[in-house]
């Protein structure tokens, strides 16, 4: 039965190999870089689909989806060390009510602060966002809807605007591309995008960013939604009590601004490097802190010490090297816990 076989798969290897080199050859003559590697697995992938016989409908989706991504990425390229800060909210709000009057305060204090907005580039709470902020400092992702939603005349016809068919690549851009989320009251997508925001954080699948329900001055949207939240998630395990700190809520939109400044004041940026977690400082920590951050934090690193690095480690590639680090073990199991430690290490001087 193996001998029988063996052509079939010495054939198949070859095939495999031709395709490899194909595609090598054709990156190398239109797409010369740093990236070829990946470049090529996304051409091999390619080349199964049709191997696959993956239908017309299949691919049309991918082929749009990648279109959409490719775009927005070339479109906020030139602003990656800006920092940003996505807003939603609903798209009905009226522009005297004083939520929109909040949201528009928000952005511009924010934008004072030498921060971008991202919205959805619709009306209500995005177009206070815009408002705010101003179209130069603005970025509007917009969502082709059969109803509803058309772009604010503060965004429109700007460079900076970009038009996805689909919410899943939309949705993308707004968490990839911000340091912060910032939720006004709104409908279902407000929820939908607070929630997806709050789980991507929660499970790891996004950095850990600020994220903050802004009420207008006086307002109880936020505190009803957080006394379901309490009630039914926390009070029926469906979430730790560690989790409740993942989000902070407000009715003052200088409150809101100071919360994810004070995130920033030592914290950089995290990432896992190897079997290690890795939090990139402004600022060094002292040894005595390190001493008690690993005695306070046991639990976040089943027991292993914390340490600091005056730069990158070698698997970093030099990456940030003005940067302290503050290394250990992370087991992954407490996000909520992850970010009282981020909230720590920025009150300490």
């Amino acid at each position: 039965m193996n001998d029988s076989n063996q052509p079939i798969f010495a054939d198949r290897e070859e095939r495999s190999k031709a395709r490899a080199v194909a595609c090598a050859q054709f990156l190398d003559t239109f797409a010369p870089g740093p990236n070829q590697d990946m470049l090529a697995e996304m051409m091999v992938t390619m080349t199964r689909l049709a191997a696959d016989g993956t239908g017309r409908g299949e691919i049309k989706i991918l082929n749009r989806a990648l279109k959409e991504l490719r775009y927005a990425f070339k479109i906020f390229a030139p602003y990656s060390d800006v920092p940003k800060v996505s807003i939603f909210g609903s798209a009905r709000t009226p522009t005297d009510n004083p939520q929109y009057l909040q949201a528009a305060k928000f952005a511009r204090l924010i934008r004072e602060k030498a921060w971008m907005v991202i919205t959805g580039a619709g009306d209500g709470i995005m177009r206070a966002g815009h408002d705010g902020a101003t179209r130069e400092s603005s970025f509007g992702v917009n969502i082709a809807l059969p109803f509803e939603q058309s772009t604010n005349d503060i965004i429109a016809g700007d460079p900076k605007l970009v038009n996805f068919n689909y919410f899943f690549t939309r949705k993308l851009l707004f968490v990839k591309e911000a340091d912060a989320i910032c939720l006004f009251p709104g409908g279902y997508g407000t929820q939908d995008e607070g929630f997806e925001a709050l789980t991507l954080v929660q499970t790891g699948k996004a950095q850990p960013v600020p994220i903050v329900l802004c009420d207008e001055p006086g307002g109880t949207y936020w505190q009803h939604w957080r006394t379901y939240v309490k009630a039914e998630l926390l009070g029926n395990g469906m979430i730790c009590a560690e989790d409740m700190g993942l989000f902070f809520l407000t009715d003052s939109a200088e409150e809101a601004v100071e919360e994810i400044l004070r995130f920033y004041r030592r914290y950089h940026s995290s990432r896992f490097v190897r079997d290690e977690f890795v939090i990139r400082m402004k600022s060094p920590l002292s040894q005595s802190t390190i001493a008690r951050l690993s005695r306070d934090f046991v639990d976040l690193a089943d027991g292993s010490p914390f340490r600091q690095e005056n730069g990158p480690l070698p698997a970093e590639d030099g990456e940030l090297p003005e940067l302290s680090r503050l290394v250990f073990r992370f087991n992954g199991r407490s996000s909520g816990r992850l970010r009282s430690l981020i909230n720590d290490i920025n009150s300490n001087d």
